[in-house]
């Protein structure tokens, strides 16, 4: 009795099961997409917040600046009753803007407010980067005066004593 021993020699798996390599490289990618899926979500959400924060503040600032505008206007209404029309004319031209600015501010949402913002920056470059280093000298004053006070509340350092010259050499 003879028995018949058939041995593969190719290794490549039937046709109906899948490769490993395969299945690996469709998980990843199954797992790219969620987690593009899932940044897209959060980026959005971000982006509402944003928007959101936008049209709350800029509503209240819009508001602050048109009550500082009638206070202007008062003060330039004062100044001509007293005779000073030139510099009643500058707060009255200082009212006008100020209140055209808290109008668009009050009135403008979230969206087109960072619009204008970013047309700004394209237009103007040089007034970015000056507005971003004038930010960072101002901030570095602030950062250097509070490490001053927090360093003479922590307590004076001892100051270091000069050598003692002793007379009997």
């Amino acid at each position: 009795m003879e028995q018949s021993v058939s041995v593969r020699t190719d290794r490549t798996p039937p046709a109906d099961v899948p490769r490993t390599g395969e299945q690996s490289q469709g998980k990843a990618q199954e797992v790219a997409d969620k987690a593009q899926q899932q940044v897209g979500a959060a980026t959005g959400k971000a982006r509402e917040q944003v928007r959101d924060q936008v049209n709350r503040r800029s509503s209240d600032a819009g508001e602050r600046v048109q009550s500082t505008a009638a206070d202007v206007r008062s003060v330039a209404e004062e100044l001509r009753r007293q005779g000073k029309d030139a510099p009643a004319k500058y707060a009255e031209q200082a009212a006008e803007r100020a209140e055209r600015l808290g109008g668009y501010l009050h009135e403008a949402d979230g969206d087109r407010i960072l619009r204008d913002v970013e047309d700004f920056g394209r237009r103007n470059p040089w007034a970015v980067v000056a507005g971003g280093m004038a930010l960072g000298f101002m901030a570095s004053r602030l950062l250097k005066a509070s490490s001053s006070e927090r360093y003479r509340s922590a307590g004076e350092p001892a100051q270091p004593q000069p050598p003692r010259v002793d007379a009997g050499l």
